[in-house]
């Protein structure tokens, strides 16, 4: 880039930083609702829900923060993804992908569906379950790192390391490089909200460089020489005769990389946070650990990984009373609707006991509910299972750290403190 056009992108972030701090200022709800930052967001949300099921942004699109109209929306066919636009407003045609950009997550059908079909039979609850004893042996793993070591970060040393581990594992790529991938994997995962400068984006630009290039390399390998893994099985598969493109391979993976990590993550994350600040929530698991999948369902009710998904009207259509030209745009919080007391009594309580915990909308709806949601509960069950049996009496040991995202604000830090098991537990 050159100077003058560093210059030019400069003053384009500026602009667009301005303008969303300036109409935040003013209390816009569709500003206050992107902007980023560390503050709880939960209030926001209960503010736009109980304004009105659609709130006009001066910004130029609508925010919902309510449970029925979001499920409607997520689930007609005539809103689709936003696409891109806008995350990463400096990239140049030559210039490598984000790993989320192009892949079929930004997709409505045909294009969505063709590359879905690919990768969909690797996620089915069916497929997955046989995995259990894989995930099992990972988590133990992970424990058994920072047995006894006293007072740790959850975080890095365990809802960070497992989903790598897993996701690695079922796109082929060799043990030596997983923790290369989770560093790939935590300095990406951020940007899903976009970037703030040229700096960070070029930042941005260097990891990107290096996860495609490492994926160039390990397709090509397994062209040659394949294996049971999802990477082999899309460089061989066949779509009315023909094969994916690298551009498709290369978006594919690094989707599947970031969506099974980020999210996966914070679930666990949030799910240990959850259990250890809500103590019956946390004897409930200790006396029948056959709760863990309650658990996990009642943590993304209450907190979900991703908070934040847009749509946009493909036609003019009316849902619920509300009239949509084609191309508006609609910010719909996930975490909002999970919260919404219309359907979800005391909403604000962590109730793994809750009846209808399932009925969040964390994994979205529609054609675009999450491809990993089995694996995702698979692997927050095992985990948090495994961490309190291993750990009866976990404690936190300081304040838990957050992110500045809003779509997906990530769980960064979790101090806590295991006391050295005795002797005969430990035997």
């Amino acid at each position: 880039m050159t100077v003058l056009g560093h210059l030019r992108s400069q003053l384009a972030f500026l602009t667009h930083r301005s303008v969303l701090w300036g109409a935040s200022a003013l209390g816009d709800p569709g500003a206050r609702l992107v902007r980023r930052g560390t503050a709880d967001p939960y209030p926001l949300y209960d503010e736009i829900r109980a304004t009105a099921p659609l709130v006009r942004s001066r910004l130029g699109f609508y925010v919902g923060a309510g449970h029925a109209l979001s499920a409607r929306l997520l689930r007609d066919d005539r809103f689709g993804m936003p696409g891109p636009h806008g995350v990463f407003p400096l990239r140049a045609a030559t210039e490598p992908v984000h790993p989320i950009e192009d892949s079929f997550l930004m997709m409505d059908p045909p294009d969505h569906t063709r590359l879905r079909r690919l990768v969909a039979p690797w996620f089915t609850s069916r497929t997955v379950a046989r995995r259990a004893e894989e995930i099992e042996r990972i988590v133990a793993d992970c424990l058994d790192e920072f047995e006894g070591a006293g007072e740790v970060d959850l975080v890095p040393l365990f809802a960070n390391r497992v989903p790598v581990q897993v996701i690695c594992d079922l796109l082929g790529v060799p043990a030596p490089e997983h923790e290369r991938f989770r560093g790939w994997a935590n300095r990406i995962a951020p940007a899903f909200d976009g970037v703030n400068s040229v700096g960070e984006f070029e930042r941005l630009r260097q990891v990107m460089l290096e996860l495609q290039e490492f994926f160039t390399e390990l397709i090509a390998f397994r062209r040659r020489h394949p294996a049971e893994d999802i990477l082999s099985g899309l460089v061989h598969a066949k779509v009315d005769g023909e094969s994916l493109n690298t551009k498709d391979l290369l978006a594919t993976s690094g989707l599947l990389l970031l969506a099974g990590f980020g999210t996966t993550v914070n679930l666990i994350g949030k799910g240990a946070l959850g259990l250890l600040t809500h103590p019956d929530a946390l004897g409930h698991l200790r006396r029948d650990p056959g709760l863990a999948a309650a658990v996990v369902e009642e943590t993304l009710r209450y907190d979900p990984p991703v908070h934040l998904t847009a749509r946009f009207a493909r036609e003019d259509a009316e849902v619920a009373g509300f009239r949509f030209r084609r191309g508006d745009q609609i910010v719909l919080s996930l975490a909002g609707a999970n919260r919404d007391p219309a359907v979800f009594d005391h909403p604000d309580q962590f109730d793994p006991t809750r009846p209808n915990a399932r009925e969040h909308l964390a994994f979205s709806g529609g054609i675009h509910f999450c491809v990993g949601a089995a694996l995702a509960r698979l692997e927050a069950g095992i985990a948090l299972r495994a961490l309190f049996q291993r750990h009866p009496r976990l404690e936190l040991a300081g304040a838990p750290e957050r992110g500045d995202g809003r779509t997906l604000p990530m769980l960064t830090s979790l101090p806590v403190h295991c006391p050295r098991r005795a002797a005969s537990s430990a035997a």
